[in-house]
C-alpha cells in the first residue's frame, strides 16, 4: 500500500478541501460535482481509497494518547511541557477543547492534531456509495476495494467506541439540506459493537480480499487475517468490564431514556470472543504465522551467545519487517525511524557533541514500570520468594552471570539484575549492553552510560531520557548512529497494531472469562516460552509466594493481565487494556518515578526522585465530547463527569 497509495493521499486532500464540512458531525458530502470527478476512473478511485487509510490514528506519534497520556513512557518535561498527552496524563483534559479529541467539528479541530475521525467516516461512505462510478474498474478489484472501505469504515468506529463509549453509528451519509437529520444521537454501546461486527463479517466473506499479502507493494492493506483478528480485539474489548454491564454507567442514559451501556453482565459475550480468537488464530496459523524467533529468520552471528539471541528474538517480534507473527501492520504514518531515534540511547563510543544531535534519546519509561517485569524466574518480583523485592533501588555490580546484559563490574541499579529476558531485550540503562548497532560479539557491545555529562546522559536541552530508562524494544537492532556524520540510520518497519502474541493472550483472557482455565493456561505459555520462561503452573509453583495463583480464575485473570503489560509493552496496547479492564484508577495516579539524572556519579545518581504526579479520575475513562459539538447538537448528552 505505501508504495502505491500513500503517494496519493496528499493529490486526494486537495480534492477534499473541496467538500465544505458542518459542524455537529461531520457527516454531510456538499459538492457532488467534486465527488463524481473523484470516481471518474479506476486511479482517482483508487486515490480516494488511499486516503481513507491516511485517515489512520498516528501510530508511533507524540498525538497517540497510548503513549503519551498513559504510564508507560515518561518524556522530559523539556520536550514533552505542551503535549496534549503529556496534560491528559496528568489530570488536565478538557471538555472546552478535549486534547487528542477523535469526536471534534471541524471548527475544533485545534490545529488537525488528530484525525476527525467522523470526517473518515463521511468519506468511507463517500466512497461506498460511488466506488461503482468509475468505468474501467474491474469487478474483483471493485469488491476488495469495498470489503477495504467497509473495514475502515469498522476500525474508525471502534477507536471512536473506546474512547468516548457510545457514538452515533454513521450508517450512510445524510443528504444535502437535511438540515435536522444532521443532529444524530449517541446509540448504545452494544448497537455500535453490533455494527462494528456486522461490517467486519461482510468485509471477511469477500472472496476477493486476499487472506494475506502477497505483493510487497501492497504492504500496510487489510487481509481477511488482519479483520479476523481485529474482530477478536473488538469482541474481547466488548466483553470487558468497562463495556459489559459496567455499573458506573447504570444511569447513563440519552435524552430519550434510553441505557447507553448495557447494566447487567453478559457473560455470553467472552464466548462469542473466545470463539472469534479461535478463529483468528486458526486463519494466522493455517497460513504459516508463527511468533518470530531471530535464529530461525537469519543466521545468528557466531559471536552471539543464547541471551543474546533471545533479546533479539523479542526485539524481532516488533521491529523486524513484516515478520511471521505480524498480522497487521499499519504504514500509513510517519516512518519508525524517526521513532526508533527517539528510543535510542547514545551509545556510540566515538560520538562527537555535533553528532549527538542526530539521536532524539528522550523516550523512555519510568521506573515504575520496570517493577512489572518478571524476575528471572518467571513471576512477578513481589512475589519471588528469592528476589529481594525491598531493597531493589540500591545498587550492585555487573557480574558473569549478568554479563550477557550488564557489563561486568558496572555498578546499577540493583533492581535490574535477576530479571526475565523481556526486561533486558525491552530497556536499555546505565550500564546495560545495547545489542547490534553495527556489532556482532557479545564482548564487543556498546555500553549504556547514563549519568549527567556521559555519552548517553543528560548534556543536551531536550535529547535525554527523564528517567534513565530507554524503550530499547522499539529500536531495529541494526539501527547506527554514525560517529562521522551527523546521521542516525534505521530500517523501518510497519507499526504492529496487533501481532500473534497478542492474539494468544486475548484468546487466553477470554478462555479464563468462560471457565477453560487449563487451555488458556497453554496459550499463556506459548508467549512465555518464546520469552525464554517456564510455564505459569511450573513458575509459580516453583517460585511464588502464592503458587496456587494459575489454578483460580481470579489468580490467572491477574497472570493473563501482566503478561500482557510485559509482552507488549510500548506497542501502545497497556493504556486501552487498562480502560477496558477498569484497571487504570488503579496505575495511573500517584508520583512518577526516575532515577536522579543529573547526578554524575554513582552515589548521587542511585537516587529515586518524583518526576511529577499522574492522574486519573473516573470520569478519564471515557473522553469529553467538546462543550461546542454539544451546545450546537441538542441530540448529544455528554460523558459522565464531565
Amino acid at each position: 500500500m505505501k508504495n502505491r497509495f500513500i503517494k496519493y493521499i496528499a493529490t486526494v486532500a486537495l480534492v477534499m478541501t473541496s467538500l465544505s464540512c458542518k459542524d455537529f458531525v461531520d457527516v454531510v458530502p456538499d459538492n457532488i460535482a467534486v465527488i463524481e470527478d473523484a470516481f471518474e476512473t479506476r486511479d482517482s478511485a483508487e486515490r480516494f481509497l488511499a486516503t481513507l487509510y491516511g485517515y489512520m490514528p498516528d501510530f508511533s506519534s507524540i498525538n497517540n494518547p497510548a503513549h503519551t497520556a498513559g504510564d508507560e513512557i515518561v518524556v522530559n518535561a523539556n520536550r514533552s511541557r505542551n503535549w496534549p498527552g503529556h496534560i491528559i496524563g496528568r489530570g488536565g483534559q478538557t471538555r472546552v477543547q478535549p486534547h487528542l479529541g477523535y469526536w471534534v467539528s471541524t471548527s475544533n479541530n485545534r490545529a488537525n492534531a488528530v484525525r476527525n475521525m467522523f470526517i473518515a467516516l463521511r468519506d468511507c461512505n463517500i466512497f461506498l456509495e460511488n466506488v461503482h462510478l468509475p468505468f474501467d474498474l474491474e469487478p474483483y478489484e471493485q469488491a476488495r476495494w469495498i470489503a477495504e472501505a467497509k473495514f475502515l469504515k469498522a476500525y474508525y468506529h471502534f477507536w471512536l467506541m473506546r474512547m468516548y463509549g457510545p457514538i452515533p453509528i454513521i450508517r450512510t451519509n445524510i443528504g444535502v439540506g437535511e438540515t435536522d437529520a444532521v443532529r444524530v444521537k449517541r446509540e448504545p454501546v452494544d448497537d455500535v459493537v453490533n455494527y462494528i461486527v456486522e461490517l467486519l463479517d461482510e468485509a471477511l466473506a469477500e472472496p476477493e480480499l486476499p487472506l494475506i499479502i502477497a505483493d510487497g507493494a501492497e504492504d500496510g492493506r487489510i487481509t481477511k487475517l488482519g479483520i479476523s483478528a481485529i474482530k477478536a480485539r473488538v469482541l474481547v474489548t466488548a466483553a470487558s468490564p468497562m463495556f459489559n454491564g459496567n455499573p458506573d454507567y447504570a444511569n447513563f442514559t440519552d435524552k430519550d431514556g434510553t441505557n447507553l451501556f448495557s447494566t447487567s453482565v453478559d457473560d455470553d459475550k467472552w464466548v462469542k470472543a473466545a470463539t472469534a480468537c479461535k478463529e483468528a488464530i486458526e486463519m494466522a496459523e493455517g497460513v504459516g504465522k508463527e511468533l518470530f524467533s531471530f535464529d530461525k529468520h537469519d543466521n545468528p552471528q557466531p559471536g552471539w551467545s543464547d541471551s543474546t539471541i533471545l533479546k533479539l528474538t523479542i526485539r524481532g517480534s516488533i521491529t523486524e519487517p513484516w515478520n511471521p507473527e505480524l498480522l497487521w501492520g499499519s504504514t500509513s504514518e510517519r516512518v519508525t525511524t524517526g521513532f526508533q531515534s527517539w528510543c535510542q540511547a547514545k551509545v556510540h563510543p566515538q560520538l562527537t557533541a555535533e553528532v549527538r544531535q542526530s539521536t532524539q534519546s528522550f523516550w523512555g519509561p519510568p521506573i515504575n514500570l520496570t517493577d512489572m517485569f518478571y524476575s528471572e524466574n518467571g513471576v512477578p518480583i513481589d512475589e519471588d520468594v528469592n528476589y529481594d523485592y525491598v531493597n531493589r533501588f540500591g545498587t550492585a555490580v555487573g557480574d558473569s552471570d549478568h554479563r550477557y546484559h550488564i557489563k561486568e563490574g558496572f555498578e546499577t541499579g540493583k533492581l535490574n539484575f535477576h530479571r526475565e529476558p523481556r526486561f533486558y531485550a525491552s530497556l536499555g540503562f546505565d550500564g546495560s549492553l545495547w545489542e547490534g548497532h553495527g556489532v556482532d560479539v557479545d564482548e564487543d557491545s556498546y555500553v549504556v552510560e547514563a549519568k549527567s555529562g556521559q555519552r548517553g546522559g543528560i548534556q543536551d536541552a531536550d535529547r535525554y531520557v527523564a528517567a534513565g530508562y530507554f524503550a530499547k524494544k522499539l529500536v531495529e537492532y541494526e539501527a547506527f548512529q554514525s560517529h562521522s556524520v551527523s546521521r542516525f540510520t534505521a530500517e523501518q518497519y510497519p507499526y504492529p497494531v496487533i501481532r500473534l502474541a497478542g492474539l494468544y493472550l486475548l484468546y487466553a483472557e477470554a478462555l479464563n472469562e468462560t471457565g477453560d482455565l487449563v487451555t488458556a493456561q497453554t496459550y499463556v505459555d506459548r508467549v512465555r516460552s518464546r520469552a525464554g520462561l517456564d510455564g505459569v503452573v511450573q513458575a509459580w509453583s516453583d517460585h511464588s509466594s502464592q503458587p496456587a495463583k494459575p489454578t483460580s480464575k481470579d489468580g490467572l485473570r491477574q497472570i493473563i493481565h501482566q503478561e500482557r503489560m510485559i509482552e507488549l509493552v510500548f506497542e501502545g496496547q497497556r493504556f486501552w487494556d487498562l480502560r477496558r479492564w477498569k484497571r487504570a484508577e488503579e496505575f495511573l495516579n500517584g508520583p512518577i518515578l526516575g532515577w536522579n539524572i543529573i547526578g554524575d556519579d554513582t552515589e548521587s545518581y542511585y537516587n529515586v526522585v518524583s518526576l511529577g504526579n499522574y492522574q486519573f479520575f473516573g470520569r478519564d475513562y471515557l473522553w469529553p465530547i467538546s462543550e461546542n459539538d454539544i451546545i450546537t447538537n441538542n441530540n448529544l448528552v455528554q460523558n459522565p463527569g464531565w
